[in-house]
């Protein structure tokens, strides 16, 4: 049997990073909140990606009170870019933007783990095992029903957020997703080579797709993509075969490739809503859009939602016609958002379908490029500040 309403004015649904980082920002403000996750505490989850935090999401996290408590993250302050078979390639540095670092690197889990105990130690209302399965909106309020530990429960709130995988937004009248299958998978691990460049990270594309190798500690995180097929192939090699085909694609800048842990994969996609707004609901992260890996781009514009979204409703007086939930706050936000999030999306679009056509003649073209940006200053300071800081709106 239902429990009688709770009442919030806010309730994020998602209690991942991104979902997290909006509790946090608004835990200065008198709004009441409610934080849904399906999964169990932070601490029971063991999800070793890596994660690159750009320079911007660091401000961010600064702002939050949890860059301090992170467990050593590792500083990027050059990116090698190349092109496999191809001459040309790009080196970014902080120097090219004016900042000590391009970005960061971090396990998913340590940074899960350090905002789910600041979340509890700010006393917001953080509810796990949460189970939501019906949204209901209108113009007046959002409904939210969900089990836990065998109880149904319902809450009406003012906003929801959706900060999910985006699986609850098509309960939303309105919303539906443009949906891209790559037809590719990234294999993600930490590996050892033989040489080691400090700070340097490799985005080294090929036909098959990008290889991303991110500084961590004193090895690299590993996020190689290619097509599905093949990957289940590679997934299947024995460490040997798989370190001997990986350095064959990367080539010989780190010499060896000694080592390799676990592997995982998951699949690529690009996904993202017809719109990010309903009545009294918003979707942000991974409910908003879902990009391809390359560049490191879909956490950052994640916490970017985030951030951005708490701004707008901090200046969203309860009581009021631009009150959290209202029309005229969850338009301005849509607004202040859709630039930075279309050019994100094109922008990792592009590059995959520029370097994994196979076309000589293109691949010729892309490497002139990489070589033009090389010693292009004004050109390398777009490409960089895109990639930590996003797009301004105006």
């Amino acid at each position: 049997m239902a429990m009688t309403d709770q009442q919030f004015d806010i309730v994020i649904v998602g209690g991942g990073p991104v979902g997290m980082a909006l509790a946090l920002a608004l835990r200065e403000y008198e709004f009441s909140i409610l934080l849904l996750e399906a999964r169990e505490l932070p601490e029971t989850v063991d999800d070793p990606r890596p994660l690159a935090l750009s320079y911007g999401s660091r401000l961010i996290l600064q702002h939050l009170d949890i860059w301090e408590n992170l467990a050593q993250p590792t500083s990027i302050t050059t990116i090698h870019i190349s092109n496999r078979g191809y001459f040309g390639h790009t080196v970014l540095t902080p120097d090219d933007v004016g900042i000590p670092a391009l970005g960061y690197v971090v396990n998913y889990h340590n940074l899960y783990h350090t905002m789910g105990q600041s979340v509890r130690d700010y006393g917001i209302v953080y509810q796990v095992n949460a189970l939501v399965t019906t949204l209901r909106t209108d113009r007046q309020r959002a409904q939210v029903t969900y089990q836990q530990n065998g109880i149904e429960k319902r809450i009406q709130a003012r906003l929801l957020v959706l900060a999910d995988g985006g699986k609850l937004a098509e309960q939303i009248d309105g919303i539906h997703y443009h949906v891209h299958d790559y037809r590719h998978t990234a294999i993600v691990a930490n590996v050892k080579t033989e040489s080691f460049r400090s700070g340097t990270a490799f985005e080294r594309f090929t036909l098959n797709g990008p290889l991303a190798l991110l500084p961590s500690g004193d090895q690299y995180a590993l996020v190689w993509t290619m097509p599905t097929v093949k990957a289940e192939k590679v997934l299947k090699l024995d460490d040997r075969l798989f370190l001997l085909y990986l350095h064959e694609q990367f080539g010989d800048r780190l010499r060896d490739f000694m080592h390799v842990g676990k592997r995982t994969s998951f699949p690529l996609i690009l996904k993202h809503a017809s719109t990010i707004v309903g009545h009294r609901s918003v979707m942000i992260g991974n409910a908003a859009q879902t990009l391809h890996p390359v560049a490191g781009q879909g956490f950052n514009l994640g916490l970017r939602d985030a951030w951005e979204l708490a701004n707008e409703i901090s200046r969203a007086p309860l009581g009021t016609s631009n009150e959290p939930g209202s029309g005229k706050m969850l338009s301005a936000y849509q607004k202040r958002r859709q630039c930075d999030k279309h050019i994100g999306r094109m922008f990792t679009d592009s590059l995959i379908k520029l370097f994994t056509t196979d076309s000589s003649l293109l691949q010729i073209c892309n490497g002139i490029g990489l070589t033009a940006l090389d010693c292009l200053p004004p050109a390398r300071r777009l490409i960089a500040r895109q990639m930590i800081f996003g797009t301004k709106n105006g």
